[in-house]
């Protein structure tokens, strides 16, 4: 599967929308993959290949310095100031960078990566400047969580309504579910301004106007099982389905290999053929 967030392309987002906003020449920043560090992974209006890449520590420097309290930080002149460590100068003399405001991106109180806006010229940030970055800091924050929010919800219908598959064909209400979850997904998703979600969103809901097979097979598969090789035809791995069915990884295994037997297969894709040949998949 992949249903992952693109954070890049909300980063990048992002960067178009705070130079329009704050008219400052450079933009970047990255996802944190820890409390400790992040990595800048895009830049807007760069002149080198100097900050991309770069790993930033909590504490160090200015984007650091944000990671680490939490706050707004911002210098009028970076290579001059006594606020920070200069461990990363050689990056910002390259870019010729002089004043200098990283944000916290933050999410249900976890930072989740650091934002910057820069000048090449010294001068302090106007308070008018400062709040319309902080306005773009927030967004991303904001369409962070609708994005993850959205992704999970699109992982729980598409998993309810894999392992209800059969029972749909003959349950109005169960249809009616799925039609009434899938008006709340799509309100959601308005407000991402992500075509990969909308896109998804269209695939499942012609998933879901399927009808299942007939089921023209003498094998029977436990509930279990079937529920198993139906997440194996979503394309999920055996973490992901111990994670969705709340079970270990190794029982996953089990009920796998019980499924290939029982189904006279030895591979995950000829398992998944075999079942929907016999109609236990829809």
């Amino acid at each position: 599967m992949n249903n992952e967030v693109d954070f890049e392309a909300l980063l990048a987002r992002t960067f178009t929308r705070a130079q329009i906003q704050t008219q400052l020449p450079v933009v970047f920043g990255g996802w944190a993959n820890s409390s400790q560090q992040f990595s800048i992974s895009q830049v807007a209006g760069g002149l080198t290949a100097s900050l991309p890449g770069l790993v930033i520590r909590a504490g160090f420097g200015i984007g650091g310095l944000a990671l680490e309290s939490g706050r707004v930080a911002t210098v009028p002149n970076y290579l001059d100031s006594s606020r920070i460590t200069h461990h990363y100068d050689r990056a910002v003399a390259s870019e010729q960078l002089r004043s200098i405001v990283a944000a916290p991106v933050t999410v249900d109180r976890k930072i989740r990566g650091v934002l910057y806006g820069a000048s090449r010229d010294e001068a302090p940030f106007g308070p008018r400047l400062f709040t319309a970055f902080q306005e773009c800091t927030r967004q991303l924050a904001f369409e962070l969580a609708v994005a993850e929010a959205t992704e999970r919800r699109l992982r729980d219908i598409e998993t309810a309504a894999a392992l209800e598959a059969p029972s749909l064909a003959h349950s109005r209400s169960e249809r009616e579910k799925i039609r009434l979850a899938h008006a709340e997904l799509l309100e959601l998703a308005r407000d991402t301004d992500d075509a990969r979600l909308r896109a998804k969103l269209s695939e499942l809901a012609g998933r879901f106007a399927q009808q299942p097979a007939p089921n023209a097979s003498s094998v029977t598969l436990s509930a279990r099982e079937t529920e198993v090789i139906t997440l194996v035809a979503l394309g999920c791995t055996n973490l992901e389905i111990a994670e969705r069915l709340h079970v270990e990884a190794e029982t996953v295994k089990s009920y796998l290999r019980n499924c290939m037997r029982k189904l006279e297969v030895h591979s995950r894709t000829a398992a998944v053929s075999r079942a929907r040949l016999l109609g236990l998949l829809p």
